[in-house]
């Protein structure tokens, strides 16, 4: 049975200190403060007071709540206040000369029986447990900033951390209403360890200027569903902070994927740290503020069309969901649209899911009679490709195969009318293959829409080498005339989105390979702690694990990137069929729900 836990220190009373401290008294715990310095303990106070008032504001708490909870709140200066506490967390600067000095000085003060936890977000705890006497009541308490509202804290065990003590923790972690998650002491822990590989890969993608900062950033909260992208994130964060935890995984990994990207360590050398500074990777209103300012790289706010081929029809090759969703949103947006099916059951297919689709937004109020006939009116099903001939963009969503994806774009060479508009859908294969297939090369483009197309707001679009200007503004003024978010990009495995996302769930599965967390910790950590609409092992069973590895591998075959090589759990999954959902098994087994 868990220890109930009644009294309990906190050592460092900043932001993070602070805010460990109200909740662990917002639960009916007594709650003893330490600060380095008067000062130190009158901003604790000041914090205090500001947290607690906007929870009153917001209806989370009472006034008499908060009187409460002051009264369970002793701070102070003084060390030898904590010598009787049962539990203390420190939360001091991330510096482990000072973190040990401190351990060191509990060490002697504290029962026999008292349990010393770290909010350290990357560094070792077990060389912090190891400077006591007591290594095997250690543990690491990894809280999330502002901890009052962040709903995830990390317990982390040591090689010899006695099990009862991560029992006792993870039931604190429960009475005060959190969402605890636990994991072997490597950098990082879970959640730092999946997010900082992703970031950084997101600097590197800025930094050689394959995408400018606001797609990427768009790409992931469009495309992912992030509540931030990851340059705006990381300036929240802090880019010192983040180069510091980078370094301190790099230190223990030694893979090439956290070593910091340079262009981190020249923001930080510079004292471009982010929001704290007024700029980072944005440029901020002031020190502190959230306001992104125009600056040198903010778009001129040009209008995307100029220049642009006029687009009156499009004509869509395919049957799938992808395809049936391209042809509703065009055709809601004005546009006359022919696609092409391999049979009249299959033109019959389409035409009924699209019916389908409209019905349904009529039921709800969001589209009325007259438009559910004037987009049904727009739409032309058909079995030939000579059909589109007349049309001014065609876009094709066939097979992930570029062998049929080139042979198609042959054909429609061949068809299509002088200064038409030729589109691929594809999200992973060479863009440039499908252009080289046709004797118009400049007239290609890739065009990736995100499914379902008809409710999410992203498409990628990939110029090659040889697209012409014209052609990328045309594709750009057809997105805005469909209420789509465009994000520019080059032609690369992966675009943006899937360059990004698929190689942190390919470190997801080997966090899983090594027994460091449980599938449930690792998704809870992910969403509770890092706002993603889902984990990673629950996304990768949507997905299908078959189309995570296809990915993964065609990432791996590009960039020759060790770190991306599939990890093996994920290749012996799909060669037993365990492909997520649609097979009823995957990381999880869905035939027993």
């Amino acid at each position: 049975m868990a220890r109930e836990f009644g009294k309990v220190g906190v050592v460092g009373l900043g932001t993070m200190g602070a805010g460990i401290a109200e909740v662990l008294a917002r639960s009916g715990l007594q709650v003893v403060g330490v600060e380095y310095d008067d000062a130190g303990v009158e901003r604790a106070k000041s914090h205090l007071a500001s947290s607690t008032g906007r929870a009153v504001k917001r209806g989370k708490l009472t006034e008499d709540d908060v009187t409460a909870l002051m009264e369970r709140i002793s701070m102070g200066t003084d060390l030898a206040a904590l010598a009787d506490c049962e539990l203390v967390v420190e939360a001091i600067p991330e510096r482990m000369e000072l973190k040990r000095e401190l351990f060191d000085k509990l060490d002697r003060l504290l029962p026999d029986d008292a349990v010393l936890a770290t909010n350290t977000s990357a560094l070792s705890v077990t060389e912090l447990a190891t400077g006591t006497s007591r290594p095997s009541r250690v543990v690491g308490l990894h809280w999330f900033n502002p901890a009052p509202v962040m709903g995830l804290v990390e317990v982390v065990r040591t090689v010899v951390t006695d099990p009862s003590v991560v029992e006792d923790v993870e039931g604190l972690v429960a009475k005060v209403g959190k969402t605890d998650v636990t994991a072997g002491d490597r950098a990082g822990f879970i959640a730092n360890a999946l997010l900082f590989g992703y970031l950084n890969n997101a600097v590197r993608m800025y930094e050689s200027r394959y995408a400018s900062r606001e797609d990427i950033d768009a790409a992931m909260r469009f495309g992912c569903g992030h509540p931030m992208g990851p340059l705006a994130l990381l300036d929240l964060i802090g880019l010192d902070s983040a180069y510091e935890i980078l370094e301190t995984m790099y230190a223990q990994s030694r893979d090439h994927l956290h070593a910091p990207a340079p262009i981190l360590k020249q923001y930080v050398t510079a004292g471009l740290l982010g929001r704290k500074s007024g700029r980072g990777f944005y440029t901020y209103a002031a020190r502190d503020s959230s306001e992104v300012v125009p600056d040198t790289e903010t778009p001129s706010g040009a209008a995307g069309d100029a220049g642009a081929r006029p687009v009156r029809s499009v004509g869509v090759i395919g049957t799938g969901t992808m395809a049936t969703g391209i042809i509703e949103v065009c055709a809601k947006s004005g546009y006359d649209v022919v696609f092409r099916a391999r049979g009249e059951d299959k033109v019959a297919g389409v035409r009924k899911k699209v019916e389908g689709s409209l019905d349904k937004a009529v039921q709800k109020g969001k589209l009325t009679e007259e438009l559910r006939g004037e987009t049904l009116s727009r739409i032309t099903g058909t079995t030939e490709l000579d059909d589109l001939r007349d049309c001014d963009l065609v876009i094709e969503a066939v097979v992930e195969d570029l062998s049929v994806k080139k042979a198609l774009f042959g054909a429609l060479d061949d068809i299509l009318k002088p200064g038409a508009v030729l589109a691929t859908t594809t999200s992973s294969l060479p863009v440039i293959e499908c252009a080289t297939a046709t004797a118009r090369p400049a007239d290609v483009v890739g065009m990736h829409w995100f499914n379902p197309a008809t409710i999410m707001k992203l498409v990628e679009i990939v110029p090659t080498v040889t697209t012409a200007p014209d052609v990328v503004a045309t594709v750009l003024a057809a997105c805005q005339a469909t209420k789509k978010h465009p994000v520019l990009c080059g032609d690369r495995a992966g675009f943006i989105v899937n360059a990004l996302l698929f190689p942190y769930l390919n470190d997801a599965v080997r966090m899983l390979e090594a027994h460091y967390a449980s599938i449930d910790d690792i998704d809870a950590a992910m969403t509770v702690g890092c706002g993603h609409p889902m984990g990673p092992f629950a996304l990768m069973d949507v997905v299908g694990l078959d189309v995570t590895l296809a990915i993964q591998q065609t990432l791996y075959d590009e960039f020759r990137e060790p770190g991306y090589a599939p990890a093996p759990m994920l290749e012996h999954l799909v060669k037993a069929g365990y492909l997520g959902r649609k097979t009823g098994r995957g990381f999880r087994d869905y035939a027993k729900r």
